[in-house]
């Protein structure tokens, strides 16, 4: 037997990354300690407003659906050996493809209709990830100068045209005109409504559907197609996969416009489901977000899921936590939010060595006693 023995899963993608939450949590606690509030008082108001009443439930599944989408897109990048840092710009072109099918298809009846957005944003999207992968594949480029790049040229074009094409006659707010309210996305309180059941309103929509749709979908493609077999190859050698006879500029491109077309449906959650117009950043910083999702999900997509949910629950408890104790400011959040990125993300990997000596040490034990 070797010196060192692969961890399980359950270890992997269970135990390290609750070490690394709680880490982050006790860091978090020792800072809320330094500015003289009760952390325990702080977790429960924490806890409440995410999941304490109906309403706190739509609105952290409604932000869950966005980390859900920009998770699932990092992660199918990833897998290809990619670090797409330009969700946020990917997001924002998928925006304006669905607002621009709603404004100019608005004809169209609402089932054709949410066929065509779904396509729209992931058309543009797709098309806005293409040119990254492309200079990656076929130029050489890095990925994440070139999303990073890309993000920002998002952000001015979406700039210009909202101020100067899209933005209504007589309105000096930048965004678009509101699309129809037939072609909107149905708020889940409203579809529970119609089936006698009593829901508190909340933005939360059928794009929460089509999220858990898109993670079984991304999970099939991944692990049970060739194509993606092929990603993962190229992910894990490229030198490998082209001496089998994968090309890995065709599946680095492949990949890369996936994760943009992933990345533009969060704009189905906000244009067609809870703003009804495009706004100015309405991306909100959920594609950065999206990078410590995936990572601390292992980007597989259930991994992706609870991540997504513990996001979203700190992005609607936290609101809740600054309106109950005015000494937590929106920026004490933001920092609360913060340590759970730095130590689920950046520092994922910080338990591993420890945890795989432990871990080797028990099994050559077990292995000797069993031997004896």
């Amino acid at each position: 037997m070797s010196n060192t023995v692969e961890l399980p899963r359950w270890i992997d993608v269970g135990a390290l990354p609750l070490l690394n939450l709680l880490l982050a949590l006790l860091v978090s606690a020792l800072v809320v300690l330094a500015i003289g509030e009760n952390p325990i008082k702080v977790v429960e108001i924490l806890l409440y407003g995410a999941f304490g009443y109906d309403e706190a439930w739509g609105y952290t599944l409604y932000y869950t659906t966005n980390f859900i989408f920009t998770g699932l897109s990092f992660a199918v990048a990833f897998h290809c050996g990619l670090f797409n840092i330009g969700a946020e710009g990917q997001a924002y072109i998928g925006g304006l493809g669905v607002t621009l099918a709603a404004l100019y298809l608005d004809f169209l009846p609402f089932p054709l209709m949410l066929v065509v957005g779904i396509m729209a944003a992931a058309i543009f999207g797709a098309a806005w990830a293409y040119i990254p992968a492309y200079l990656q594949a076929r130029r050489g480029s890095h990925i994440v100068i070139t999303t990073i790049m890309f993000n920002f040229i998002a952000s001015s074009l979406m700039v210009y045209l909202l101020v100067n094409v899209l933005r209504p006659q007589g309105s000096m707010t930048p965004e678009s005109e509101r699309i129809s309210e037939n072609l909107t996305l149905p708020f889940i309180h409203d579809m529970a409504a119609s089936f006698g059941i009593d829901m508190a309103s909340s933005p939360l929509n059928l794009s929460f559907v089509y999220a858990i749709a898109a993670s079984v979908l991304v999970w099939l493609f991944i692990w049970h197609t060739r194509w993606g077999y092929a990603i993962r190859t190229v992910g894990a050698n490229a030198v490998a996969a082209t001496y089998a006879g994968i090309d890995p500029g065709r599946y680095i491109i492949i990949a890369m416009m996936i994760s943009g077309a992933l990345a533009s449906f969060m704009a189905l959650n906000e244009v067609m489901g809870v703003q009804h117009r495009l706004l100015i950043d309405f991306t909100a910083g959920y594609g950065f977000v999206g990078i410590a999702v995936a990572l601390m999900g292992r980007n597989h997509p259930f991994g992706i899921f609870l991540a997504a949910l513990l996001f979203g629950m700190l992005y609607q408890g936290g609101a809740e936590l600054s309106f109950e104790i005015p000494t937590i400011s929106n920026d004490m959040v933001v920092v609360i939010q913060g340590l759970v990125i730095l130590f689920t993300g950046a520092m994922e990997h910080m338990f591993r060595p420890r945890v795989t000596k432990m871990y080797t040490a028990w099994r050559l034990r077990r292995d000797r006693m069993e031997a004896a």
